[in-house]
């Protein structure tokens, strides 16, 4: 008998943040197409990404041929057996893999076993006492209902804390958190009111961050809070109840304690995994009588102050971490984004001022040599400032295609006749073959043209590297598939294997200066907006194809639930 599994993937990072896929079945695939098990909306994704098949040991991840590779817990894995914990990394979405194991059913049978009491039956005298299995509900929403005082209180400090755990993991604003957990701790401590505040490293200080009050008439009063008790908590790290505070000698005489007739108070330290990170404060106040106050507090509140504070604790704690990864990425991406832009801006700069030189020297010697040479060098370079804009303009901005009917034999030629005169200069043989189309294409005809227009800039640029040169651009129709297809292949010198991978992503290029590294990452996310795929076939020494796969329904039917698009392999 096989175990029992039930295994969870949580996306811990990407588009869909939160959500949950559960995996029940043999073989369970991912990626980006409508027809997967597991969808992820993440244009880094391949639409056939991977697999999670499952194995006697648990499930098994591998990789289908993808674009940018599947990673688990930062390692580059065609497959690999999941560990629950283990973080796999598909485009920029990252998936937490967890899984439990039930016993087998057999061993199970081994150490339970059920006994018989013959033909007996249970009498009324020996059944002691009776509860409807509704009753545990209904006495934990009305804990009045349990018969001693005791179980009373107990079943309200249950009810609290359960009702704080459901606060925690819902809410994810420090401040709302805070001001939920002190209405829940009003419920069950008579206090008047009750404060949060936080350590501030910077200045040193205790600042407050969230402050309840019993009743709305003294929402707007002072709230002054004793300092004394304040770093008598924090320096000792325990919780204290105070009880006729201006007599307590652990405060002693505090002034502040005196003047606003502070009588009790509970002041815990709200200690997380590794550090204090605030206090949790409540008090009540009597006017002063010769008579002996009534003591509202106690140690039973105390303790579930206790309980609470720690919950905010890991509650802030968790915030503060994930607050501080997310703007550990962000700067990081942002440093690898300037570091790139740097490098081709200033090959640009560079070549701008060699073309102003060469246009100063030919005002000065009146040379029309220098002047005409100059200004093709600025012309250039202004062209890759544009281009270099546009790509990152392109890459950064999600937006939905403009689709419309196009002709897509027209489409080719436009982008062929566009670069007639580079044809030309570099001598490469241009073969246009265009296949017979059921019609227009619904196509965003602008973005289109650019996509087409990097692929073949790309192509002769890899030319530039041989004699031979040849180039062709291909288009096919594909009815099984209900796909069109548009090939773009060079004769150039290939492209390594270990290079592949790394080829869609922004800021590589492997035309040093002459590229910005963003018009194959802007080409393959502008398919994608069409809900096709771009891809490559390449080897050294015998040219590269790219191919891009364009579904002949748009993305809009694509994304239709009656649609079930083919697989693709």
């Amino acid at each position: 008998m096989g175990l029992s599994m039930t295994a969870t993937l949580i996306v811990l990072q990407g588009p869909q943040q939160g959500r949950r896929f559960k995996l029940d079945g043999a073989v369970i695939p991912v990626g980006r197409d409508a027809s997967n098990v597991v969808r992820l909306h993440d244009t880094e994704v391949s639409r056939r990404h991977a697999e999670f098949r499952q194995t006697e040991q648990g499930y098994m991840v591998v990789d289908l041929g993808s674009s940018n590779g599947t990673w688990v817990n930062s390692q580059r894995v065609h497959q690999h057996l999941l560990q629950t914990g283990d973080r796999i990394r598909l485009g920029q979405t990252v998936l937490l893999y967890t899984a439990g194991t039930g016993s087998p059913e057999g061993e199970l049978a081994e150490k339970i076993s059920l006994i018989t009491r013959g033909d007996q039956e249970l009498t009324q005298a020996s059944i002691l006492g009776k509860v409807s299995a509704e009753e545990g509900a209904r006495v934990l929403s009305d804990p009045s209902r349990a018969e001693s005082l005791w179980a009373q209180n107990a079943l309200v400090n249950l009810r609290i804390l359960l009702q704080a755990a459901q606060v925690v993991s819902q809410v994810l604003d420090i401040r709302q958190l805070l001001e939920a957990l002190l209405d829940l701790m009003l419920q069950g401590v008579p206090a008047e009111r009750g404060c949060v505040l936080l350590y501030e490293s910077a200045s040193g200080e205790w600042r407050p961050w969230a402050a309840r009050f019993r009743t709305a008439a003294s929402a707007g009063d002072q709230f002054p809070i004793s300092r004394t008790i304040l770093d008598y908590v924090a320096r000792h790290g325990e919780g204290i109840l105070v009880s006729d505070a201006p007599h307590d000698v652990r405060i002693g005489q505090a002034a502040s304690v005196v003047r606003y007739g502070i009588t009790e108070a509970i002041c815990v330290p709200m200690k997380g995994r590794h550090e204090t990170v605030g206090l949790m404060y409540l008090d009540t106040r009597q006017a002063h009588t010769t008579q002996e106050p009534h003591r509202q507090l106690n140690e039973d509140h105390l303790r579930l102050a206790i309980a609470l504070a720690h919950q905010a604790a890991l509650a802030v704690e968790e915030t503060r971490y994930y607050q501080a990864l997310v703007q550990a990425e962000r700067l990081a991406a942002i440093g690898q984004t300037i570091a790139a832009i740097s490098h081709h801006i200033k090959n640009i700069l560079q070549g701008l001022r060699s073309g102003m030189e060469l246009l100063g020297m030919g005002i000065r010697e009146k040379n029309e040599g220098f002047l005409q040479q100059g200004w093709r060098i600025l012309e250039k370079n202004q062209a890759r400032i544009y281009d270099l804009v546009l790509d990152m303009l392109t890459y950064s901005k999600e937006r939905e295609p403009n689709l419309e009917p196009c002709d897509l034999a027209s489409l080719v030629h436009d982008v062929i006749e566009l670069m007639s005169g580079r044809l030309a200069e570099q001598h490469v043989q241009c073969h246009v073959e265009l296949a017979e189309m059921p019609g227009p294409i619904l196509l965003d005809p602008e973005a289109m043209h650019r996509c087409l227009l990097n692929l073949v800039t790309n192509a002769l640029d890899a030319l530039l590297e041989v004699e031979e040169r040849r180039l062709v651009v291909r288009t096919e129709y594909d009815p099984t598939r209900s796909e069109v297809r548009i090939r773009v292949a060079d004769s150039g010198p290939g492209i390594p294997a270990e290079k592949l991978g790394e080829l869609f992503k922004p800021f590589v290029s492997t035309k040093g200066a002459r590229g910005t590294g963003l018009g194959l990452a802007v080409s393959r996310k502008i398919v994608r907006e069409h809900g096709g795929e771009l891809t490559v076939q390449s080897e050294p020494g015998r040219g590269s194809e790219f191919v891009v796969h364009l579904p002949l329904v748009g993305p809009a039917a694509a994304r239709s639930p009656n649609h079930q698009p083919e697989r693709a392999t």
